[in-house]
């Protein structure tokens, strides 16, 4: 596919990206490879082809979201790695100004 430089260059400003006149000529071969890769793309049967968000089937694995209860002992060792604490609470830096 063929692109003019005023094409390259539109898409240069959308990307927001300065351009020189030398990239513009560089461009616009490469843009015109991938445009043409997509019409080829375009071309295929994709009818009984399932979309998909990933080319892998992964899912996330999630806890459920349940409050709990700490046992003493769980407490105990949490704050034991806590630089500072402040009654029953972790005492942090404070991160606002």
């Amino acid at each position: 596919m063929s692109l003019s430089s005023a094409d390259v260059k539109k898409v240069a400003r959308l990307a927001r990206l300065k351009v020189s006149d030398e990239e513009v000529e560089r461009f616009k071969g490469q843009l015109g490879n991938i445009l043409g890769h997509m019409s080829d793309l375009a071309a295929l049967d994709t009818a009984k082809v399932e979309p998909t968000a990933h080319a892998l089937g992964l899912v996330n694995v999630m806890r459920a979201d349940v409050a709990q209860v700490l046992s003493p002992e769980a407490r105990a060792a949490i704050f034991k790695n806590a630089p500072e604490r402040e009654g029953p609470y972790v005492k942090v830096p404070k991160v606002i100004e």
